[in-house]
């Protein structure tokens, strides 16, 4: 066999390097004489070259598999997993890592890459001496990780340094569909709100009403790195990364990246914890979204590409994924020693994983995002009243779904 192999991978240096990784271990364990054609992409590309359908094999972020299910771009993985299950298949996985690519009538994926949502803070910062003693003098409290929004502002205030080059916080407001949902998410779900409910997609509620006005309040104050607007997730991490902010809510990925990757100046002295929750719900919240690896339903290599699946996913292959920058999606992996030694936080991947939530599973994803990516600017980026944005928003969601769904 001979010609190409097209992967397409999430732009984002480690994923490109696992990847060239993996397919050099494949060729030479198969004898396999595919040349490799990595096509790294960044998320609305990714996106549309997966419907598209040119390619062997993808990370496919699980926001878009509803809709690449109802359109037949992904192959069945079901007849290839009965004859040859990936290693420890499924029981090596955490059930909330297998359902969203599971359909009634096939799988589209395996785990490939995965890291809910939390609170990653500076550790140094907040462990200091001289920090715990001025927090109290000026605060009458102690420092420590916020647990309500209201206390994230204080905390963001107090650590709130230009002139040192050091911010409260930041959030990645570059509109590309992905971080802003993310944001309003958990700004609701943090609030008891929900996203979904008999197959609708809930933009207009009392606790996004809530929620938008303190996001508004939140991003329009000095605390918020001045570069927010400009940065998407990866863009985030590294700003966290050289040391500029204090605390964020992003990845549990990303806080394990600044453990392991080249170029971090907060190694060694990074946490993790729950997402801050309103004052009245007292319930931990995360947000999970995961990537798999799927294979196009119009490859002509599709049991090379399912061979591949099986050799990237092993329990080797997975614990090599947090030392690359990437999060492995093996309960093995999460309690391995080695990596916790490294990322001493990796093993609270489960407790997590047990209260996470996720978006709602829609064919029309991709459309409501949309949709929501604009609520979010214009609470951001506007002074309208918020009860119209949300209204308006709703009504667009709403024909989205009641047209297509």
């Amino acid at each position: 066999m001979s010609g190409e192999f097209k992967i397409l991978v999430r732009k984002f240096g480690p994923f490109e390097k696992i990847v060239s990784l993996f397919w050099e271990q494949f060729a030479a364990k198969t004898g396999c004489n595919l040349k490799l054609d990595a096509v790294p992409l960044d998320l609305p590309d990714l996106h549309s070259a997966i419907l598209a359908g040119d390619f062997d094999a993808a990370h496919v972020n699980t926001d878009w598999l509803a809709q690449c299910w109802q359109e037949k771009c992904l192959q069945d993985l079901t007849p290839y997993i009965g004859k040859e299950p990936p290693q420890d298949y499924p029981g090596g996985w955490d059930n909330a890592l297998l359902k969203l690519q599971t359909f009634h009538d096939g799988v589209a994926g395996v785990p490939f890459h995965d890291g809910p949502e939390c609170l990653i803070y500076r550790k140094d910062l907040f462990e200091s001496p001289k920090e715990k003693e001025d927090f109290r003098m000026l605060t009458g409290r102690e420092l420590k990780p916020p647990e309500t929004w209201e206390d994230f502002m204080v905390v963001a205030e107090f650590f709130n340094r230009p002139e040192e080059n050091l911010w409260g916080t930041l959030f990645a407001l570059f509109p590309d569909g992905h971080n802003n949902i993310f944001d309003f998410a958990l700004q609701v779900l943090s609030r008891g709100g929900v996203l979904e409910k008999n197959g609708r997609v809930m933009l207009h509620t009392p606790e996004a009403r809530e929620a938008m006005a303190f996001y508004r309040k939140l991003v329009q104050s000095p605390v918020l790195h001045p570069k927010s607007r400009e940065l998407e997730s990866i863009g985030a991490c590294w700003t966290f990364a050289r040391g500029e902010v204090a605390m964020m809510v992003n990845w549990f990925g990303f806080a394990a990246m600044c453990e392991t990757v080249e170029g971090s100046r907060v190694k060694g002295r990074v946490d993790i914890c729950a997402v801050p929750h309103a004052g009245d719900f007292m319930s931990p919240v995360s947000l999970n979204v995961y990537y798999t690896w799927s294979v196009s339903a119009k490859s002509r290599n599709k049991q090379t590409a399912y061979d591949f699946i099986r050799h990237c996913v092993t329990r080797e292959n997975d614990k090599l994924l947090p030392f690359m920058g990437a999060i492995g999606c093996r309960k093995s992996t999460w309690t391995d020693a080695e990596v916790n030694a490294v990322i001493p936080y990796y093993n609270r991947m489960e407790e997590i994983h047990r209260y996470a939530s996720t978006l709602p599973r829609t064919p029309r994803w991709h459309g409501v995002s949309q949709v929501m990516d604009r609520l979010v600017m214009e609470v951001v980026g506007t002074e309208k009243p918020i009860e119209g944005i949300l209204k308006d928003a709703q009504a667009r969601s709403d024909v989205l779904i009641g047209e297509n769904g």
